[in-house]
């Protein structure tokens, strides 16, 4: 079994591990998951292969934290990703969470997000997480606030076009809510 990093009523959260492609490819091919990530859409085992060696596990390497495979308990399937991750080019740890749809509306992201804020602040000890998210996308809007997100700036990420709306959370903010 692999390392547990955190566990929810309904969820497990884990680093991902080489054996997980499978499920990975799922959600990384699907360009309705991918719409308003920014991301490229991945679509071979090989893609997914890299993805989780130079990105997931390098970041757990070099940072100690990064994004965390979402499992149902219930059916044991990876739904998708929730964590913090560093980006160096902003030089800010920022949350995302990417989810199969037939869990979209269900407060997966909510339930996985709230672990993942708990474990940044008082266990990695964070003082401050960014969430970047487009404007048209309402649902990750509405996920930020529940998690009691402020609304910081409209502002482009370095190098791209897309103006997108920053949230921000504080370690004080966090442990007032």
């Amino acid at each position: 079994m692999k390392q547990l990093l955190l566990e929810t009523e309904r969820l497990w959260l884990r680093p991902f591990a080489l054996g997980d492609e499978e499920q990975v490819l799922v959600f990384s091919s699907n360009p309705v998951i991918n719409k308003y990530t920014g991301d490229p859409i991945i679509t071979t085992l090989d893609g997914v292969t890299d993805l989780i060696k130079n990105v997931w596990l390098s970041d757990y390497k070099k940072f100690g934290y990064g994004r965390y495979a979402v499992i149902e308990k219930e059916s044991k399937t990876i739904l998708g990703f929730c964590g913090v991750k560093y980006l160096p080019e902003i030089d800010e740890t920022d949350l995302g969470y990417r989810l199969i749809p037939n869990y979209w509306g269900k407060g997966i992201a909510t339930e996985a997000s709230k672990a993942i804020l708990e474990h940044a602040f008082n266990d990695l000890n964070l003082k401050r997480i960014v969430a970047t998210v487009y404007p048209e996308n309402t649902a990750s809007t509405r996920v930020l606030k529940k998690l009691n997100f402020q609304f910081e700036k409209k502002a482009s990420y370095p190098d791209e076009e897309a103006i997108l709306d920053w949230y921000v959370i504080t370690k004080e903010d966090y442990e007032r809510s």
